[in-house]
């Protein structure tokens, strides 16, 4: 049996999905501010293996609430690594493209250096740092751009924008890969049931969709599977300034995901077109 970090988020309610027998713990019953209920939590319910799928994700917030986004996306994915590691068992923990700064245009390989920019970045290195100093079997999944059908992202903020507008302005000087939430819980399921076989595949991988686009490219590919007619104007970053400073390259190199698991990037205009499925939106 999976034990699952995350309830109510993207990744958790595709999780949900694809695995009716787990067990899900959210806010109310392993509070990630509190890191030693969660490794308590473990321990108590001695899984096969646990992934983390809940975190901080307040980007702009966390600049002001550093120490609390400490807690969730630092301490607690280290408590949870160390319960993992005490009882023998994988542990699978989502991280972030955020952990690099954004230069250059090469795709980031999960070996190259990193360099957060902000208190998002900081927290969640910590909390890769922590996984890894535990000494357990585990996987570091670095993410971005996370998308679904569920919860808040930016394939539902344009949606909801373009109720009210026909023509929006969106940032076309950072690229990535936008990567669907269901993508990143069949990873997980997948990594987690390799290292409960073979715990010597413990690292850090990448997984992000395919191909590598700007914010603008992604929102007139939403808007061509809704069926809505927005114009779509690009804009350098610097004319939408936010608290935290985002990653202008957010390309990740994927390919030892794809060699050590089979995992490939997966299509993400494929995947846009589902959610429109999945949220019945088409004009």
């Amino acid at each position: 049996m999976i034990l699952v970090f995350g309830s109510t988020g993207q990744v958790a309610q595709e999780l949900r999905k694809i695995l009716p027998d787990a067990q899900f713990l959210g806010r109310a019953d392993a509070d990630l501010t509190a890191p030693e209920l969660c490794a308590e939590a473990i321990r108590a319910v001695a899984p096969d293996a646990v992934i983390n799928a809940a975190a901080y994700t307040a980007v702009d917030r966390a600049e002001t609430e550093e120490e609390t986004a400490a807690l969730v996306n630092g301490a607690a994915p280290g408590a949870m690594a160390r319960a993992c590691a005490g009882l023998g068992i994988p542990l699978v923990h989502i991280s972030t493209d955020y952990v690099f700064d954004g230069a250059g245009t090469r795709p980031f390989a999960p070996d190259m250096p990193v360099a957060p920019l902000g208190a998002y970045g900081r927290t969640k290195l910590a909390g890769e740092t922590a996984v890894q100093a535990a000494g357990g079997a585990h996987a570091i999944l670095r993410t971005s751009w996370v998308f679904s059908a569920h919860g808040g992202n930016f394939v539902k903020t344009m949606l909801r924008l373009s109720e009210t507008r026909d023509r929006l302005t969106v940032v076309a000087d950072q690229i990535g890969g936008p990567t669907p939430a269901r993508g990143i819980a069949e990873a997980c399921v997948t990594i987690a049931h390799r290292l409960i076989a073979r715990p010597a595949l413990s690292g850090v991988y990448h997984y992000s969709g395919a191909p590598d686009a700007s914010w603008a490219d992604f929102a007139r590919a939403v808007f061509a599977a809704a069926g809505r007619s927005v114009v779509v104007e690009d804009i350098p970053t610097s004319a939408y300034p936010t608290p935290a400073e985002r990653p202008a390259n957010s390309r990740m190199d994927c390919a030892a995901t794809e060699t050590v698991f089979g995992i490939a990037r997966p299509d993400w205009g494929a995947a846009v077109n589902d959610v429109m499925k999945e949220l019945r939106v088409n004009d």
